[in-house]
């Protein structure tokens, strides 16, 4: 595991800082583009993929056609613009469906 690479995809505003941590950083705004990215990464061997909220809202067939693949894990983040909740209702879902019950969100 400790070949498996990281990346990261979205807007130079939002995703230009991983750079300075190491991570494999990729500026795509366009749909077709970040779904070609996003294949070309998994064929690559990528482990993980971060992906602002704002770029994974356009491409939402290819993150789930990955959602039950061991690799790459794809994980919405939010951008320099704010959270759109996507990240928090994907784990709520994930959640829901491994314990049967939304334990973690759970009001009251």
């Amino acid at each position: 595991m400790a070949d498996k690479k990281i990346a990261v995809i979205g807007d130079p505003g939002s995703v230009m800082i991983f750079n300075a941590i190491g991570l494999d950083v990729f500026y795509e705004t366009e749909a077709e583009k970040i779904e070609a990215r996003i294949h070309k990464l998994a064929d690559a061997g990528y482990a993980v993929i971060y992906i602002t909220e704002n770029t994974a809202q356009l491409v939402p067939q290819v993150i789930d056609y990955y959602t039950t693949a061991t690799f790459p894990a794809i994980i919405p983040i939010p951008s320099s613009t704010g959270a759109l909740g996507i990240g928090m209702r994907r784990l709520r879902e994930n959640v829901e469906k491994a314990v049967g019950a939304d334990i973690l969100f759970k009001e009251g």
